[in-house]
């Protein structure tokens, strides 16, 4: 099944069911498809992480290049967010 997001953000719900029931859902942006929603593995979804193999995990599958920052831009971030409450 192929919807655009406006449509996706619409029905959301009934998106996730026909995902869960196995369909596939393609959602494009003004027709181009850019995601796909479909069902996870149950095991998968219920899968305790330990510390070794989140990072494993996230070594496996890195962010791409456009948001990936460093310690020192994430540290900055968070200290500019907590001055602006004040």
């Amino acid at each position: 099944m192929k919807v655009n997001v406006l449509e996706a953000k619409n029905n959301l719900s009934q998106l996730i069911r026909s995902a869960q029931a196995g369909e596939e859902v393609v959602i494009a942006n003004r027709g181009q498809p850019v995601a796909r929603l479909v069902a996870i593995d149950p095991a998968e979804g219920a899968r305790t992480w330990t510390g070794p193999d989140f990072v494993a995990w996230l070594r496996d599958n890195p962010l791409p290049p456009h948001l990936q920052r460093s310690a020192e831009e994430i540290d900055a971030g968070i200290q500019a967010e907590r001055e602006s409450w004040d």
